[in-house]
């Protein structure tokens, strides 16, 4: 059959698609991922750790957010209400090849993502508004299937993939809390009295500390709106090793709350977003020196969401492809086969 001028079109650019899917590179200097609305609704971007080149990835009408780096550097996994629901796609380096994780679509609810490190699983929670109950679930690259490991919120995956860090929230305290994925073992170390809110962990290269956002003030009334806030307004940035000490705080209470903290590859900076003049931006502060950077300065169309969270690569830490045998691939397909 002779094949017509349109179909010997539509077969190369299928076969180009392909091509560059596979040949999808990492970034070969250090990059931030973040999310901004400068464009008019939340979109994907990259920049250098400095702030400059801010390159929009996304380029749809729905809302894409909260994208993070796979270990070698070669995907993106965001989250996005582009099918109707917030759901989990993936994407290359540059924007592109963007697909949905899940093939099926649901009614649930899906944020939170975090890679395992040998970059074969990720975690994320699965909201159940009927319940506004929160659970942490893992899934296998390229499966269909989940797996319910803790209820929580914000997981972040360990780089020697044996735990999971986590949110817990508890009756007027929100506290840090790790699970080992093999034996579902869970431990609190930074003790409730030293800080009553702790959220959003994240954890250095090396898995020896972790930056995290916390409250070290009892909860207010929540009908006084104004104590409320004030009490809001005092959330920030921590960081402490991993086994709870060396608890330090790294911004200053003063001014709106910070929150989304992600801590540099080689454990030097934290990103944080943080409001200024009305409008949410990503900063950095050095651990050492305790200086600020702001990386972010454009405003965006959207009520406070201008600019905000922040996912680092760096090519120096990123894994090598073939997984490792500590990496947690082995440990939980040990796992689900007893």
């Amino acid at each position: 059959m002779k094949r017509t001028p349109i179909f010997s079109i539509l077969s190369l650019m299928l076969l180009c698609a392909n091509i560059c899917s596979v040949f999808a590179k990492a970034p070969t200097t250090p990059k931030i991922l973040f999310t901004s609305t400068r464009d008019g609704n939340r979109e994907i971007y990259t920049m250098n750790p400095d702030g400059s080149e801010q390159v929009r990835l996304t380029q749809h009408p729905g809302s894409d957010l909260q994208a993070v780096w796979s270990p070698t550097g070669e995907k993106i996994l965001f989250i996005s209400n582009r099918g109707g629901e917030r759901d989990l796609y993936l994407m290359d380096p540059d924007g592109k090849n963007v697909r949905r994780f899940f093939k099926r679509k649901t009614k649930i609810f899906r944020t939170k993502p975090t890679w395992s490190p040998d970059g074969k699983h990720i975690a994320y929670v699965n909201v159940q508004w009927n319940s506004l109950n929160s659970d942490i679930r893992i899934a296998r690259l390229g499966e269909q299937e989940d797996e319910y490991i803790a209820t929580g919120w914000d997981p972040a995956w360990s780089p020697d993939g044996t735990e999971i860090a986590y949110s817990v929230d508890q009756p007027f305290a929100s506290q840090l809390t790790f699970i080992n994925v093999q034996t579902r073992a869970q431990e609190q170390p930074i003790p409730k009295k030293a800080l009553i809110w702790q959220y959003y962990p994240s954890w250095s290269a090396v898995g020896d500390r972790l930056a995290f956002a916390g409250n070290k003030h009892p909860l207010p009334p929540i009908l006084d709106r104004d104590l409320h806030n004030a009490w809001k307004a005092k959330q920030t940035i921590y960081i402490v090793n991993r086994d709870g000490t060396g608890l330090q705080q790294l911004v200053e209470e003063a001014g709106p709350y910070a929150q989304y903290p992600a801590i540099s590859p080689n454990g030097d900076e934290v990103l944080y977003t943080q409001e200024i003049k009305g409008r949410f931006q990503v900063f950095k502060v050095n651990v050492n020196s305790g200086i600020r950077t702001q990386l972010t300065h454009v405003v965006g169309l959207s009520l406070l969401q201008a600019n905000a969270g922040g996912d680092w690569f760096d090519p120096a830490y990123a894994l090598p492809v073939s997984p490792q045998p500590q990496l947690l691939s082995t440990v939980w397909g040990e796992l689900k086969r007893k």
